[in-house]
């Protein structure tokens, strides 16, 4: 198969589809791989570094559109994009197609196959590539709280951890899977002081053993969201509910009972946001205020570090990627995981719980 790897144009994206380590799996397992002339600078890797491994390289993404089996990405694709794609080609990638109704009708209206990462799912009933991303965006999380309470940009003007005889800040996680854990891990680590609610009582239970005591979990109802909240200096909005919009945990008629100052920093802003006030934002301008609360939403927070994403991103996707171009849309059918990854397949919305967000109907591919 030939595989294609545009350079990412979302703003301020620095995350590359194939690493050049995996572009050499690829061709070593006997497929061709193209990739867009500086698609790869954003982790340090020249075009020269691609080409050893066994890439070739091409002057403009509409090559790679017109030319690649399958194309590679890191975000979802920009209309430019899902103006290029085609019937009968793979698109592997995230999508985040729940708030994005643009994005589908383009992706329908193409014909394209199109997987998401963030809907593949594993034996122990995981979202293997999504996890990877879900780990650097929690940590950074609690970097980017840092940054936005500082008093210069509308925050509390609180250190996160605090000094010998003040007291930290508070730290509110909506959420206690893979961007939750890791957020508090780093919360943790500078000193904070760290709540985590969940609706899952088995695990909270995980959670307290894992910390050994070191946050504390509530059960969230109604009662301990507005409890916490609203005496938190920062809240990490880490819910997730695969393939489907986030739910608004937050009101903007609750940021009235917060501390003035605080920050909410919103991790699930890809599938639209679990706060009622969130919007999408970017590195170049990350934070905005409203009603005195701040907020963070930048919707591609791992390209922030693109070095390590992308490897950590590639390690996970690369069986998969191997096996759409070994087998095309046949590994698709054969293997109930890929098959939960498929969102749009010629026309038709694949995925139940992207079509129920979208008000679209659903089709299976496979049946």
């Amino acid at each position: 198969m030939l595989v294609g790897v545009p350079k990412e144009i979302k703003t301020h994206e620095y995350r590359v589809g194939l690493t050049p380590t995996a572009v050499r799996e690829y061709v070593a397992a006997g497929h061709r791989v193209i990739v867009e002339k500086g698609a790869g600078l954003g982790i340090g890797a020249t075009d020269g570094v691609y080409a050893k491994a066994g890439a070739r390289i091409v002057d403009a993404a509409a090559l790679i559109f017109a030319e690649a089996d399958m194309v590679v990405k890191v975000k979802e694709p920009q209309p430019a994009e899902w103006r290029s794609l085609r019937e009968g080609q793979i698109l592997f990638t995230y999508l985040h197609l729940a708030p994005d109704l643009a994005q589908a009708e383009g992706l329908i209206e193409s014909g394209v196959t199109a997987i998401a990462y963030e809907t593949v799912t594993d034996s122990k009933g995981g979202l293997p590539l999504l996890a990877p991303m879900s780990e650097v965006a929690g940590r950074l999380s609690i970097e980017a709280a840092g940054a936005a309470l500082k008093r210069y940009v509308g925050g509390r003007g609180l250190l996160i951890g605090g000094v010998p005889g003040v007291k930290p800040a508070k730290i509110v996680v909506l959420g206690g899977g893979v961007v939750g854990t890791h957020a508090a891990r780093m919360a943790v680590g500078l000193g904070a002081e760290v709540t985590i609610l969940d609706r899952s009582i088995p695990r909270l239970r995980e959670l307290d053993e894992l910390f050994l005591g070191r946050i504390r979990t509530r059960f969230s109802t109604s009662d301990t969201l507005e409890e916490e909240v609203f005496s938190a200096d920062v809240v990490i909005g880490a819910v997730l509910v695969p393939g489907a919009s986030a739910p608004k945990l937050i009101t903007r008629q609750m940021l009235k009972s917060m501390q003035p100052g605080a920050v909410l920093v919103d991790v699930a802003i890809d599938q639209g946001g679990c706060f009622e006030t969130s919007h999408p934002t970017t590195h170049a301008d990350p934070t905005y205020d409203c009603d005195g609360i701040v907020h963070y939403c930048v919707a591609n927070m791992p390209g922030a570090v693109p070095l390590t994403s992308s490897q950590a991103l590639n390690n996970a996707t690369l069986p998969f990627g191997l096996a759409l171009a070994k087998r095309g849309f046949a590994a698709i059918v054969e293997d109930t995981h890929l098959r939960a990854g498929l969102n749009v397949h010629r026309g038709r919305v694949t995925n139940e719980a992207v079509a129920n967000s979208l008000g679209l109907e659903f089709s299976p591919a496979v049946s």
